[in-house]
């Protein structure tokens, strides 16, 4: 039997379970669940737009196949992050030395708030380029703490550091992404 969570759907360990039992919906339940968080957090950590479809495909392929060696002591999220992360850093080792020019395409006009709107954007562009400029440690964490919601013990478990350590890293990520905005 599935166990449910409070809010009526299976939790992540139950949905495991039922994956190892030959459920193959259990795992297309477990990819809907997590997939646009994993996807949100590669593509801010550093990851190129154009993989981290691929990414996020292979992390969960990597994932499925190890299942064995999650041992439940992380939350499974956190520990499909670990592997993203792991994943990016690997796709960031091959792709070193190799250039590649964005092209961006320009933003249609809004008749909305055109002057809240072009603020809006340029504060997003600094905290992107800010983001950019963090150490990878320092950018990861705030990521999973302000994208993810994640708590430090669960990012610690995560990412291989400690919660003391991920709280400093926020708060250096933090400071930083300030004094870029203000």
């Amino acid at each position: 039997m599935i166990e449910l969570q409070p809010a009526g759907d299976p939790s992540d360990a139950a949905l495991v379970g039922a994956w190892q039992a030959g459920d193959e919906r259990a795992a297309t339940t477990l990819v809907k669940r997590h997939a646009g968080a994993l996807g949100r957090f590669l593509y801010g950590a550093g990851a190129p737009p154009d993989a981290v479809e691929d990414l996020v495909q292979e992390t969960f392929i990597r994932a499925f196949r190890g299942l064995d060696s999650w041992r439940g002591e992380a939350s499974f999220r956190s520990w499909l992050f670990r592997i993203g992360s792991n994943l990016r850093k690997d796709h960031f080792r091959r792709e070193r030395g190799r250039q590649v020019v964005q092209l961006e395409d320009t933003d249609l006009p809004s008749t909305a708030d055109p002057q809240g709107e072009a603020e809006a954007s340029e504060t997003g562009r600094r905290i992107e380029g800010g983001l950019a400029t963090l150490p990878r440690l320092q950018r990861e964490v705030f990521l999973l703490r302000a994208q993810q919601g994640m708590e430090y013990e669960e990012i610690a478990l995560a990412l291989g550091t400690t919660a003391g350590a991920a709280r400093v890293h926020y708060h250096h990520a933090v400071k930083r992404l300030k004094e870029l905005i203000a």
